[in-house]
């Protein structure tokens, strides 16, 4: 998920019904400039070279957004079209996480068996927590410290305070830390060889 804004300016983008290195590719009215959607890049016309910032974003089942979103409204075309049949969910992906021009690929399946994987992107500490079909990255650093966290049920904990942490939300919700967040990290899903063909330096987790 990215930023459509161009200098400030929302853009408007439709699918571009071609694949770049056997990915989705996007165009912009505007200008019907060819983006990589991996990228977030424009690759041919006017925008050539422009780069849309990657937002944080998350891969979870509907069952769980909805348990933790109760209100959450959703737009479904061609409803009638969609009958019975239910898409199961695949842990075949990694998640790849970039900030500040860095990138880093975390096989789904090794971060669930972990639960909580406490790391580093570049300079920036970095938490994955992943449980069952939902996941999520955060710069773990708050109130001016750097913390380490652990999995204790359905919340994390950091060792240092001790005060225990909404995984979905990165929000401390007691302890000395209560009312502090985290920043998210943005992130994608992504077949690993597709990862590796758009970001080739990226690292790969390893315990």
């Amino acid at each position: 998920m990215h930023d459509r804004r161009i200098d400030g300016v929302p853009n408007t983008f439709g699918n571009g019904g071609a694949l770049f290195m056997n990915a989705m590719t996007w165009y912009d009215h505007e200008t019907r400039s060819i983006w990589s959607q991996p990228w977030g890049r424009a690759i041919i016309g006017p925008l050539k070279g422009v780069q849309l910032n990657l937002l944080p974003s998350q891969l979870t089942t509907w069952a769980n957004w909805k348990a933790e979103y109760p209100d959450t409204l959703v737009m479904v075309n061609d409803v009638d079209r969609l009958g019975s049949r239910r898409q199961e969910f695949s842990r075949d992906f990694v998640v790849g996480l970039v900030l500040a021009g860095q990138a880093k690929a975390y096989y789904y399946t090794g971060a669930e068996t972990a639960g909580v994987i406490n790391d580093a992107l570049g300079d920036a500490p970095v938490v994955l927590w992943v449980s069952g079909e939902s996941f999520h990255a955060y710069v773990r650093q708050a109130a001016g410290r750097t913390l380490s966290f652990r999995a204790d049920g359905d919340v994390l904990v950091d060792e240092e305070t001790g005060s225990t942490w909404n995984p979905v939300r990165g929000l401390a919700t007691a302890g000395p830390l209560k009312g502090e967040s985290l920043q998210p990290v943005p992130s994608l899903s992504s077949y690993d060889g597709a990862w590796k063909d758009f970001y080739p330096d990226s690292e790969f987790y390893a315990p």
